[in-house]
C-alpha cells in the first residue's frame, strides 16, 4: 500500500465524517472527498468499516500528538484542567466532538468502530496517566491516588461533558466548573509544606485503615 494513497483515504474519510456524518459516510462519498476510485476503499482496507477504524486511530494519533509537548509541560492539575478547556473548544470548533458521538453510537452495533473509538480514547487515557502521575508526586495524594484509574475517569467525564453540551450548554459549562473547584483544591495541596503535607498523608492513612 502506498503510503500516499493510504493518507488520502485516511484523510478522506476523516473529513467525510466531520462534514457529512456517519449516516452520509459510504464508499462514494470517501472517494469522492479522497478524490480517489472507490475500489481503492475495498483494495487497500477490504470494507467500508475497516477504513473508518483506521482513520479514527489515524486522527486520534494526529491530535494526541499535536498537544503532546503542551502537555509534557504541564505543571499543576488547575494549568491540566485549563488545557482540558481550550482542547475541549478546539475539539468542538473542528466538528470532532460530533464526530465522537456518533461514533460512539455506531460502536454499539459495529465491533469494529467500537475497538478503533475506544484505542483512539485509549490514546489520550495514556497521555493523562503520564501527566497525572508526575503532578500527583507533587503532592500529599502521591501513593495514595491511583494514576491510572483517574485518567480514565478524567477521559469518561471529558467524553460525556463533549456529549452532553449538544444538549444542555449550560450543564455542561457547569460540570466544568465544578471540575474547576477541585483543581482548586489540589492547588492548595500542592502549596502545602512538608508538615502539613505530612499532616494530610497522615490522615489519609488512617482514613484508608478505616
Amino acid at each position: 500500500m502506498s503510503a500516499a494513497t493510504r493518507e488520502k483515504l485516511l484523510e478522506g474519510a476523516l473529513r467525510t465524517l466531520v462534514e457529512q456524518g456517519v449516516a452520509k459516510t459510504s464508499a462514494r462519498t470517501i472517494a469522492a472527498t479522497a478524490g480517489v476510485g472507490q475500489g481503492l476503499i475495498f483494495y487497500h482496507f477490504g470494507s467500508v468499516d475497516e477504513l473508518l477504524a483506521a482513520a479514527c486511530r489515524y486522527g486520534a494519533e494526529q491530535r494526541v500528538a499535536r498537544h503532546r509537548d503542551r502537555l509534557a509541560a504541564v505543571g499543576s492539575l488547575g494549568a491540566l484542567l485549563e488545557f482540558a478547556r481550550e482542547m475541549h473548544a478546539e475539539e468542538r470548533a473542528a466538528g470532532y466532538v460530533a464526530m465522537l458521538g456518533q461514533l460512539l453510537a455506531a460502536g454499539q452495533s459495529s465491533p469494529t468502530l467500537a475497538g478503533a473509538t475506544a484505542d483512539g480514547i485509549g490514546l489520550w487515557i495514556a497521555e493523562l496517566e503520564a501527566v497525572l502521575t508526575r503532578l500527583l508526586e507533587a503532592t500529599p495524594l502521591a501513593g495514595f491516588a491511583d494514576p491510572a484509574g483517574l485518567a480514565r475517569a478524567t477521559a469518561a467525564s471529558f467524553v460525556g461533558i463533549e456529549l452532553y453540551e449538544g444538549v444542555d450548554p449550560a450543564g455542561a459549562g457547569h460540570a466544568l466548573d465544578a471540575l474547576e473547584q477541585l483543581a482548586g483544591l489540589a492547588s492548595v495541596l500542592e502549596g502545602l509544606g512538608p508538615l502539613g503535607q505530612r499532616a494530610v498523608r497522615h490522615g489519609l492513612r488512617r482514613g484508608t485503615r478505616g
